[in-house]
């Protein structure tokens, strides 16, 4: 694949010492996939010399990519967001439990994190231009800034264009996270698949906001949209706001959102199988993701094995956020215990 990779260090290359000073970025990227043509497009924003002793300042990253694609071309576009570091886990316990168990309150730590006070927005726009053009996309929100907003917006402009967009945003410790998409069908015969999946844990929050829009000029359009989350915490909370318009008359169209806990069932038939209840819900967490994770290029995602590659780093950020004790039956419901 073409791998084009935006790395910042903790200082942001600031030569200020001063604890209100930050800097900004506004990387841009322009894609072109010609008439014909075959595309691996893989773009990742991460972390550089985290274990520096760099002074850590505020960032503000305003990132914007550009996406065209021709007649019969293919590309396979995904991007990764992983700056900001791991957020601080069990924020969702309180303050008693935290002193019963002798540790540092985690709100308090998680409060104290340098990477709180950045933020994150991300914009991508894509034309599909040509006739019988495909666009197959993969955002994946994983880093641990304070506050991110990736926007991702699709245009089908010549009949027979198909897209697929799949995101996976992934929310801890007392993050504010927003993925917002919009798929617009304005040729005949256009095909559209989304599914977007959601994981919000400790006291953090996040929002979904998905359109499609299909016009008068997109007669035969076949469009699929689902938003699937997963809630880790009774702390967490989440807003998910699938959408459609439709002015054509002739389409097949479908939308929908689920909003969930881990699965009583699921961890019992694990944990009767002789896995302990850590493992049990790491591995649900974990298939979660990975129908959204395999879609990235292999080379990206390398194996289990591969501490370096994309599989391992989602494997360590879940483990940072796997709910811990057991959960109990209130009020007919089950809520963390």
């Amino acid at each position: 694949p073409v791998l084009i990779v935006n790395a910042q260090t903790p200082s942001g290359g600031s030569a200020s010492t001063e604890e209100d000073k930050g800097v900004a970025f506004h990387p841009r990227l322009l894609a072109v996939a010609d008439d014909g043509s075959v595309l691996s497009l893989v773009q990742m924003c991460v972390d550089l010399n985290e274990d520096s002793e760099e002074a850590p300042c505020a960032t503000f990253v305003n990132g914007y990519t550009q996406v065209y694609v021709g007649a019969n071309a293919n590309m396979t576009h995904a991007f990764l967001e992983e700056t900001g570091g791991q957020v601080t886990s069990r924020v969702e316990i309180s303050d008693e439990e935290a002193a019963e168990e002798s540790i540092a309150n985690p709100r308090e730590e998680e409060a104290k994190r340098p990477a709180l006070r950045d933020t994150h927005f991300q914009a991508i726009d894509v034309h599909i231009t040509g006739d019988e053009g495909s666009y197959a996309g993969s955002v994946m929100e994983l880093g641990g800034c304070g506050r991110s907003r990736i926007a991702i917006s699709t245009s089908l402009l010549r009949p027979g264009a198909s897209a697929a967009v799949n995101g996976f945003s992934l929310s801890g410790g007392a993050q504010r996270s927003d993925m917002r998409t919009n798929i617009q069908h304005m040729a005949q015969g256009t095909i559209s698949r989304q599914e977007q999946r959601n994981m919000v844990g400790g006291r953090s929050t996040a929002s979904f906001r998905g359109r499609i829009r299909v016009e008068q000029s997109a007669q035969q359009t076949d469009s699929e949209q689902l938003s699937r989350t997963i809630l880790l915490s009774d702390h967490a909370r989440i807003w998910a706001t699938p959408s459609l318009e439709i002015i054509a008359d002739d389409v097949t169209c479908t939308h929908g959102a689920t909003i969930s806990d881990l699965s009583e069932e699921e961890l019992f038939y694990l944990r009767s199988r002789g896995l302990d209840r850590t493992t049990a819900r790491n591995l649900l967490m974990y298939a979660f993701v990975e129908e959204i994770g395999s879609s990235v290029d292999e080379r990206i995602a390398g194996g289990f094995e591969d501490e370096n590659g994309l599989r391992s780093r989602v494997t360590r950020r879940l483990e940072n956020l796997v709910p811990q004790g057991e959960k109990t039956l209130v009020g007919g419901e089950f809520q963390s215990a």
